[in-house]
Parts: C-alpha cells; structure tokens; sequence
C-alpha cells in the first residue's frame, strides 16, 4: 500500500484524475489522504463526489470550511454564501448521500504508525495532538446528532470567541474548534486567531505570524490546505502546505506519504470569484 495526500480539490476534478494516474493510484490497495474543501468554487463538485464516494474506504478526508458550509446549505442551516458552482450538487437527487458521508467525516486525523497528522487549516500551537483529536470528535458528535446538527451548522459562523479558553462550553466552544481547524491561517503567541486575514506572509499584521511558527511539541508532520496565497511554502518540513491554489488556476499538488515525493498538475482558471 501507498499512502498519498492531495490538496484542496474545491470542485476541480481533472487535476486530481491526471495526479492519480500520473501515480498510478490504485484504490484497492493504496489510500489517499484529502485535506477537505472538495467542493465548492471550481466546475465539478458533483463529479469529484461522484468520482469520489465509490472509492471511499480508500480514503481519508477532513472537512474543510466550504465542506460544512455546503453541507449547512444543503440542510437549510445558512441561506448566504450559495456560490454558482454547487447549483448542480445542490439539485441533484445525490445530494442526501453525499451530506450524510460528509456528517461522518472528522476535522482530524492522525495516521496509525503516528508520522502525520491532518486537518484542513492546521492545529493551533496550543493543542498537542491528543487534544486536537479529542476536539475533532466533539464536533463530529455534533454532526453525527440529529437533534443538533442543525442548530450547530446555523451558528458555526463568526470570529468569536477568538482565543480558545477551556472553560468553552456550548455552541461557542464548538464554533471555537472549527475555526481553528478549518479556517486559522495566522494567530498569535497565546493563540488568538485574526481569521479576517488571508493573504500573503508578508502582508500578515503585527503581533500575528503563521500558526505553524509558533513553538508546539508535536512529533508528527502535518498535512494542512486552505492558505493558498503560501504556495505550498511553510519553511519546515515538520509543516506540509498543500493547496497550492489550483481552483485559482495554479497547481494541485499531491504528496507521496510514503516515499516524501510531490506531484503536481497544472490547473486551468476557474470562476471561483
């Protein structure tokens, strides 16, 4: 078995084909990692989760932010933010299927022998890995609950609090675990996030820097999408960028976990204003 992880897909189907045939994927006996955001912006996000749901006991996913936002349009959670490209996903009598694998995907995962951890945005330095997951879970028992799902989705959105604090309880603890997993890009020292922020590193304000410079005691090497304007760039190899801004018209980039080496695609332009 060879493990490979990909970056950001957001509805951009060929890229990943022509990453998965360049490495001769094979899902009987290989497994891919996605670091979320499957869906939304590019052309096809139907077709990646028609493409990708047959094969999804090869797969390791974690929601990414335009994941649960999909998935609180398809159950009525929001009305705003409905980009063009979900009309097809939104209408299809597929849509129940999908939104029900996605309640069952988490925010975090850590690979069995321990090497690598994943998550759409990152961990906060504040967290070490064990709380990370035990924090994922929270929010999947939320979406797995059919009584607070909903109530959940409807109040995911917001800045605040900005800083995590133990003593969160509720929904504001909840919304607090998702921000940091699928929406941080900079924080500060004491981890508090500046979520309003996503541009370049030198662009970032005083008294914030990447959350992956911040001193952790972590072991693994994480696996992280979501901030494309780092073009795949931390400057630590402990520390492994992925969405290197395909939807944007860049590159798809996919990593081989086994053997360290990077794949990349070009990608065409999409409408993912």
């Amino acid at each position: 078995m060879t493990r490979y992880a990909v970056g950001d897909l957001q509805g951009c189907l060929s890229p990943l084909q022509c990453l998965l045939d360049d490495v001769g994927f094979e899902p009987a006996k290989d497994e891919l990692w996605l670091v979320g955001d499957l869906v939304n912006r590019g052309p096809d996000s139907l077709a990646v989760l028609d493409y990708l749901y047959p094969m999804r006991d090869s797969l390791r996913i974690v929601l990414g932010n335009h994941d649960l936002h999909t998935l609180a349009l398809a159950r009525g959670a929001t009305k705003q933010g409905l980009h063009a490209s979900l009309a097809d996903l939104l209408a299809s009598e597929r849509l129940t299927r999908y939104m029900d694998w996605f309640r069952t995907l988490p925010l975090c995962v850590r690979s069995d022998c321990g090497r690598y951890v994943m998550s759409h945005a990152g961990i906060p330095p504040l967290w070490s890995t064990d709380e990370a997951l035990g924090y994922s879970d929270e929010v999947s028992s939320a979406l797995r609950d059919d009584t607070l799902i909903d109530t959940f989705l409807s109040n995911m959105y917001g800045d605040e609090p900005s800083r995590w604090s133990d003593d969160l309880t509720g929904l504001p603890r909840l919304r607090t675990i998702t921000n940091y997993f699928t929406r941080m890009r900079i924080c500060s020292e004491d981890g508090t996030l500046a979520l309003s922020f996503k541009g370049r590193v030198e662009e970032i304000p005083s008294g914030f820097a990447p959350w992956f410079t911040w001193p952790a005691e972590r072991m693994e090497t994480q696996i992280f999408g979501h901030w494309a304007a780092l073009e795949g760039k931390t400057g630590n190899p402990q520390y492994l960028a992925l969405d290197t801004g395909c939807v944007w018209g860049r590159e798809m980039t996919l990593f081989n976990m086994d053997s360290g080496a990077f794949h990349r695609c070009l990608c065409a332009a999409t409408n993912a204003s």
